[in-house]
């Protein structure tokens, strides 16, 4: 059966590094859309953008390409816009899909909801351009984020992505609205994934925040949607055909 996917970045990412993920899904027959979000395009002016303002755009998008019966994917920082944009959109959703994503408790920021390093290093590298946006570090991207991939491909990629409004990471949402929804929601961990460490990471917490999710692994690192893009295709569709 033929789905219609809406697939939403982490954060420093644009709707382009869904790409390998969308030509497998493609290719098997379904829909893809891969919106980029308010302030992460490559000519977008970051500074000031918000959360919200992110979700609206995401809202925006789905709603002007009329869309409808679709499975809303979000990756990481993608939750959060998940969080505030599927209340608006439930009419149009079939299901939620969070791989490897936060999901928030009600008024948990982002950095909230990192380790303390993190934070510390997000508030610090902002500061630093005077601008309040956060450029994640390329040592932090090869070890943690996209550690299974040859260095060659860690760089390119690296060199893509876009700096991050510090206010997507620190607004503090009402998640309300969407913890009164009762939507089909499925969750999909990444079995490499080494960026959350410890008692931070995503399996530990975040699954168990959404109502009775369907839990789906797949092999590869934070980044599989370059690294392991056929596999997580994969888990996309079995989520699909098990709910």
């Amino acid at each position: 059966m033929s789905e219609t996917f809406v697939l939403v970045t982490g954060a420093w990412h644009g709707g382009w590094a869904w790409r390998p993920v969308a030509n497998e899904l493609r290719a098997a027959g379904h829909e893809v859309h891969t919106p980029t979000l308010a302030g992460l395009g490559a000519d977008d002016d970051p500074r000031g953008v918000t959360l919200t303002d992110c979700a609206d755009s995401l809202v925006a998008y789905v709603e002007s390409a009329g869309l409808n019966d679709i499975t809303l994917v979000g990756h990481s920082w993608g939750g959060y816009v998940l969080t505030g944009a599927a209340p608006r959109l439930a009419a149009r959703i079939r299901r939620l899909v969070f791989w490897s994503a936060f999901v928030p408790n009600d008024g948990e920021s982002l950095i909230d909801a990192c380790p303390p390093h993190y934070g510390e290093m997000f508030h610090a590298l902002a500061a630093a351009p005077g601008n309040d946006t956060v450029t994640l570090p390329l040592e932090v991207w090869q070890q943690a984020f996209m550690q299974d991939a040859d260095e060659e491909t860690q760089r390119i990629v690296h060199s893509l992505l876009v700096p991050q409004p510090l206010g997507t990471f620190t607004e503090k949402p009402d998640t309300s609205a969407f913890t009164a929804l009762d939507l089909p929601t499925a969750y999909v961990l990444s079995t490499e994934d080494l960026s959350l460490p410890g008692e931070w990471a995503w399996g530990n917490r975040f699954p168990q925040r959404l109502k009775n999710p369907l839990i789906v692994q797949t092999p590869g690192s934070h980044e599989g949607c370059f690294t392991r893009p056929a596999e997580l295709a994969d888990a996309f569709v079995r989520v699909c055909a098990a709910r």
